[in-house]
């Protein structure tokens, strides 16, 4: 895969990722590390709040993200803020006329603008300067919007 925090143009693999295109049932878990125990030449991770059996192989390990991740206790060491873009997003009448007349997410708009505003093309799409056209899903709406320099305007939205 090709992480957006990494520029979109290197490729890692998506086990060392925390893409969420994976080929198989691997669950994915936020814990707390209580400690670290070494004895009998056996390492073991003192975990709390996983959700899984004793014994349950661990394949891998992230860290705590507080931008990505909604822990608000939680401490960090990683990556500490979210990285800022200089991005601005508008809707379109007709995209605010949806965001007003759908009642199940009152912040759809906010959370559709936030989510913009980090600026999720791919990197070798970020130095281009003409107009381009995008596409994605959030819940169950399919968002269009054009990209324009740092400015994001969104044309449409639409219930799958």
């Amino acid at each position: 895969v090709r992480p957006p925090r990494l520029g979109g143009n290197e490729r890692k693999g998506v086990f060392a990722t925390r893409a969420t295109f994976r080929p198989n049932a691997i669950g994915m878990s936020a814990v707390k590390l209580e400690g670290i125990e070494y004895k009998n030449g056996q390492l073991s991770l003192l975990l709390a709040g996983i959700d899984l059996l004793d014994g349950t192989p661990i394949i891998d390990i992230k860290p705590y993200l507080p931008y990505s991740d909604s822990m608000p206790d939680a401490s960090a060491g990683f990556a500490d803020t979210r990285p800022e873009t200089q991005m601005t997003v508008e809707f379109s009448p007709q995209a605010i006329e949806f965001v007003n007349a759908q009642t199940q997410y009152p912040d759809l708009h906010d959370f559709i603008a936030n989510v913009l505003k980090q600026d999720p093309r791919p990197a070798y799409k970020k130095q281009k300067e003409e107009m381009q056209s995008y596409g994605m899903t959030l819940y169950d709406f399919n968002i269009r919007w054009q990209v324009n320099d740092a400015h994001n305007l969104v044309t449409s939205i639409e219930k799958n």
